[in-house]
């Protein structure tokens, strides 16, 4: 067989099974929303060095959760799942929401005492998925 031969006879074997592959590889990629594993939320102490000038790095992780600025409830039905992050602090009337990926809560300034930070994993309408909070103690200047 000529070598143009080969290149068409191969040509038409890659064009067969090729579409075939790519298919299977997508839907592996897709988890159906109903099927995936919970959202998992760890927070970190606050790292010790920082924390005796009166600032608090907490560093979080979250697992089986996009954080992603996106609303609404079609967004709810997103996969992978999406959400973003809630942080109170003292138990204080108010709180903020983090949409940037950022692992950390950093907290400046804090008065010299006992904290209490809740970090909470939400949906895209801001219903609870998972929360954590931890408490430490500020030394102060």
């Amino acid at each position: 067989m000529n070598r143009y031969a080969r290149m068409l006879a191969a040509s038409a074997i890659a064009t067969m099974i090729a579409p075939d592959a790519f298919s299977q590889t997508a839907r592996s990629l897709v988890v159906p929303y109903e099927n995936e594993p919970p959202p998992k939320l760890t927070i970190e102490p606050p790292l010790p060095g920082p924390l005796a000038k009166g600032v608090a790095f907490i560093p979080y992780r979250v697992e089986n959760l996009r954080i992603l600025p996106v609303g609404g409830a079609s967004a709810r039905q997103l996969s992978p799942r999406v959400g973003h992050i809630h942080v109170t602090v003292d138990d204080l009337p108010w709180q903020w929401a983090d949409y940037g990926q950022s692992d950390t809560i950093i907290l400046v300034n804090l008065p010299r005492g006992e904290h209490k930070v809740l970090i909470e994993a939400v949906d895209p309408e801001g219903g609870l998925l998972t929360s954590q909070s931890i408490k430490f103690t500020a030394p102060g200047k």
